[in-house]
């Protein structure tokens, strides 16, 4: 393996090489579960078939697009509404916030959203919650280290392959759906555009628009759509009970720009500097991805003196970037001023690469951009939120497949 330190050289190799590093690297457990099938660990000709065809269809239904922002507006209101429900009172806000972000790629990808009561769905998001974690464990490190032993010996390693497994059959069952109801003349989301696409395809079986992959691309959506922007509200929450002076500012912003009497609309941002500065500083003190996707070595690939050869895995140290202290002021503190210049104007850091660089970035940056805004924004619009009494908040983490926050409560007081 080979690690990329610093914004100037992640930069160097992940855009100027970008075709070099644009494969993936067979990790075991990976394998074990996926293969190489799916969006996010497939290479070559099949991933550039299903990422070109994932993007052109998710575009087509509102990604990255103000056509998608009623959704998210209907979404945020039922998120309002259930923390109102919780009265004033503490609560962890965790599984609330990753429902209400998952719904999003739900309606893209399913055709439909999962009320919070939802007690089978509640549960899905619990298990995708436990395997993220189990990742980050000895014995997923162990499973990649020593597989063929791993692959034989009973051990808590097996739990992440039958939590994982409950999760495949919650999508499987969702494809099945589909395919009974299809009507090629009416494609209502990302599973029914597949499956019309799948008769195109029938002659290339190297393209991967088949049934099974199908399932596994879905799935990519599904997770990557939901984890990810979640947690980074689930920070964004914790630094403004840790905060409670950034929280007050934010709240000014909203009720000189916004007001009480509508919602947030992506049309405000460019008026709310502050805010999109305290949302970029969540991402980039929460860190969630600090080595990112690795990725792996097409040819052998010169990176200054050295030459890496083909297939070697190649890390991106994000943390060595977020955090850097010849490119951020105060790198070590939460201070929104990061992204903001003399004037309060809102200002754009080249070391600001959460969502990764080059042939592989994020495919969802713009919903999730999107998404960070109005429900952030929505959230403090309405509620004020403290640390229970007596409790001083901890930025403490975890660490798993993401850097989450130690679990912690909070209260929210309509305001």
């Amino acid at each position: 393996m080979v690690v990329l330190n610093g914004q100037k050289l992640v930069r160097e190799v992940f855009v100027h090489q970008g075709e070099n590093v644009a494969d993936r690297p067979s990790i075991p457990i990976a394998a074990d579960l996926t293969g190489d099938k799916g969006l996010i660990m497939s290479n070559g000709y099949a991933w550039k078939q299903q990422r070109r065809f994932a993007l052109h269809t998710l575009r087509n239904f509102g990604l990255g697009k103000r056509s998608l922002e009623p959704s998210i507006l209907q979404e945020c209101r039922y998120l309002n509404e259930a923390f109102a429900n919780e009265q004033g009172k503490s609560f962890n806000p965790q599984f609330i916030i990753n429902n209400a972000v998952s719904n999003i790629i739900c309606v893209l990808v399913f055709g439909d959203r999962f009320e919070y009561t939802d007690d089978d769905f509640q549960s899905l998001l619990k298990n995708i919650n436990e395997v993220i974690l189990l990742e980050g464990e000895v014995w997923a490190q162990l499973y990649n280290m020593f597989p063929w032993i791993m692959r034989r010996v009973p051990g808590p390693h097996r739990k992440f392959f039958s939590i994982w497994n409950g999760v495949i059959d919650f999508v499987k069952k969702k494809v099945e759906d589909h395919r009974v109801e299809f009507d090629p003349s009416n494609s209502r989301d990302y599973i029914d555009c597949f499956l019309g696409e799948m008769a195109k395809w029938k002659d290339d079986e190297a393209s991967g628009f088949n049934v099974e992959n199908l399932c596994y691309c879905t799935l990519d959506l599904f997770i990557a759509g939901t984890e990810t922007t979640s947690t980074t509200l689930y920070w964004g929450l914790l630094y403004m009970i840790k905060y409670p002076e950034i929280q007050r500012k934010v709240q000014e912003e909203i009720d000189r720009v916004v007001g009480s009497s509508r919602q947030p609309s992506v049309a405000d941002r460019e008026n709310m500097p502050y805010i999109d500065a305290v949302i970029h500083e969540t991402q980039r003190c929460g860190n969630i991805l600090p080595l990112n996707v690795p990725r792996q070595t097409t040819k052998d690939t010169q990176v200054d003196d050295f030459i890496i050869p083909k297939g070697t895995m190649v890390m991106a140290n994000l943390t060595s970037v977020l955090f850097d202290e010849t490119e951020w002021e105060t790198p070590h503190t939460f201070n929104p001023q990061h992204f903001l210049d003399a004037e309060g104007k809102f200002r754009k850091r080249e070391a600001f690469l959460p969502f990764s660089i080059g042939k592989r970035v994020c495919l969802g940056e713009q919903l999730a951009r999107m998404e960070l805004f109005l429900f952030f924004t929505s959230l403090l619009q309405r509620f004020s939120f403290s640390p229970p009494q007596g409790v001083e908040p901890s930025l403490e983490f975890r660490s798993g497949g993401t850097l989450s926050p130690y679990p912690y409560q909070l209260c929210a007081v309509p305001r």
